[in-house]
């Protein structure tokens, strides 16, 4: 339904190595590099940015989930992802109150961003 979804980063080059780790296992990669801004996709078109910090006070957490076509691929976005240096919110498990088959890891990016990897398959 979105067609890409954005964030702005303290430290670029961090995020940036977090990001490249983390999506690699879910078929996601860096398909943009303008320097200030980078875009990721899994096809031809880049449906998540990280950008540089240029406008806005503060700090406002966001969430992101990216799709995982398997239990395996969301354990290894974990596995990458706090190899990474990430804070680990939630382990990887199955999530039954958001559905039975909700199973999902909860990451903090380097700027403090909610980021998961989540898969809706039954295994």
């Amino acid at each position: 339904m979105l067609d890409h979804v954005g964030f702005q980063c303290s430290d670029l080059a961090a995020s940036a190595a977090f990001y490249d780790a983390a999506l690699a296992p879910l078929g996601v990669s860096r398909l943009m590099d303008f320097k200030v801004a980078i875009g990721y996709g899994s096809t031809d078109h880049p449906d998540f940015w990280i950008g540089e910090l240029n406008e806005g006070d503060g700090f406002r957490e966001s969430h992101i989930a990216f799709v995982a076509s398997s239990r395996a691929e969301v354990d290894a976005f974990f596995k990458a992802a706090v190899a990474s240096g990430a804070e680990v919110l939630h382990e990887p498990r199955v999530h039954e109150e958001y559905h039975e088959n909700y199973y999902g890891a909860f990451v903090r990016d380097p700027d403090g961003n909610n980021v998961e990897a989540v898969s809706h398959r039954p295994e």
